[in-house]
């Protein structure tokens, strides 16, 4: 059996998807599982084993662009594909397997999809409130009454690294596996809404830095800035133990990296994922978001989001742009929840 699978845009998303993998591998060992993604994901599928093929989408997410579309298409029937799993919800992200003609399609409804997918399926979120159910149930048939039914518990992503590239990648960054490093990922995709505030995580990194730890920031690109102002507010003695690598690193050298760290503590975001599927100890901090919807899938996985404030109006200049949940998210909060993870298990490399 041959299957493509239309992978999510983000990072997150992606890393959630390997569960899909892992269910069709558990229902159809010898499955071939092909997934085409964008460009900037495809290194998370090389650390999936269920995954036979990854190929690119060589179109940027947003962009309709359908006679590309359709050239695609035409070329993936040479393939022999018998089932395409679409997983994101657009209509533009079914146009692929129908021209491609692969025979059954199968996808949530959504954005008037119909005749694109043949095997659409009615979502209703209260038998799957969370978004790893929903992308499980597209890896089972249909029954012809009812709903799918999941397996309890699912098979969670799990990225899996060799000793051999976390080794070299940490003798490329200079770091010795094993050090008494914690991660922080400060920024997300989407701008400050669903961000700690920067003096926070200073005071967190400052709080761990006096137990003994080092701190490695990372993140895009556009995180740049932010991680440099984390740095920035330590006292200047502690500095040099917190590593900013943010826009530094490939998404690959970011997993090798992490998987020598002894937690991580992220906002919502795609690298609070890449964590969990490392099995490290995560604290993940939740503002505007249902923390129920997506956490951190880890036997070590926390989630923190703080009452609603009596009052949403911010009056300090640096809390602007700010979710009023996550001013009031206090680090000591933070601190208390990491630090009893970390007393959980003793400081390893885990591959």
């Amino acid at each position: 059996m041959k299957i493509l699978v239309i992978a999510p845009a983000w990072v997150g998303d992606v890393v959630m998807s390997h569960t899909v993998y892992r269910c069709l591998k558990q229902q159809y060992p010898q499955a071939l599982i092909e997934v085409m993604a964008l460009e900037w994901c495809r290194p998370l599928l090389s650390k999936m084993p269920e995954v036979h093929r990854n190929l690119a989408m060589p179109i940027p997410h947003g962009q309709l662009k359908l006679g590309l579309r359709r050239s695609i298409g035409h070329q993936l029937r040479a393939e022999s594909y018998q089932q395409a799993i679409v997983i994101p919800n657009s209509l533009k992200s079914a146009f692929i397997p129908w021209f491609a003609q692969i025979p059954q399609r199968t996808g949530w409804r959504g954005e008037w999809r119909y005749g694109l997918l043949n095997d659409l399926r009615r979502l209703e979120p209260l038998h799957y409130p969370m978004l790893i159910q929903r992308y499980a149930a597209l890896a089972y048939p249909l029954p012809p009454v009812g709903r799918v039914v999941l397996p309890d518990p699912l098979p969670w992503p799990q990225l899996t690294v060799t000793p051999a590239a976390v080794e070299q990648t940490m003798t490329q960054f200079g770091l010795p596996c094993g050090q008494r490093l914690i991660a922080l990922a400060p920024g997300t995709a989407i701008g400050t809404l669903k961000c700690w505030p920067p003096r926070h995580y200073a005071c967190l990194a400052e709080q761990l830095i006096a137990q003994g730890y080092w701190i490695a920031l990372f993140g895009a690109l556009h995180d740049q800035p932010v991680c440099a102002a984390i740095r920035d507010q330590l006292p200047t003695t502690l500095q040099p133990r917190c590593l900013n690598f943010a826009g530094t690193t490939t998404l690959t050298e970011v997993i090798d990296l992490l998987a020598c760290c002894r937690a991580i503590v992220s906002n919502d975001s795609g690298l609070m994922h890449i964590g969990s599927a490392l099995g490290k100890a995560v604290v993940a901090l939740y503002g505007p978001t249902d923390p129920g919807f997506a956490p951190p899938l880890t036997l070590q996985g926390r989630t923190l989001r703080a009452a609603p404030p009596e009052s949403s109006v911010v009056t300090e200049p640096w809390d602007q742009g700010y979710h009023p949940r996550l001013i009031h998210l206090k680090p000591s909060q933070v601190f208390d929840t990491l630090e009893a993870l970390l007393a959980m298990k003793e400081p390893s490399c885990v591959f």
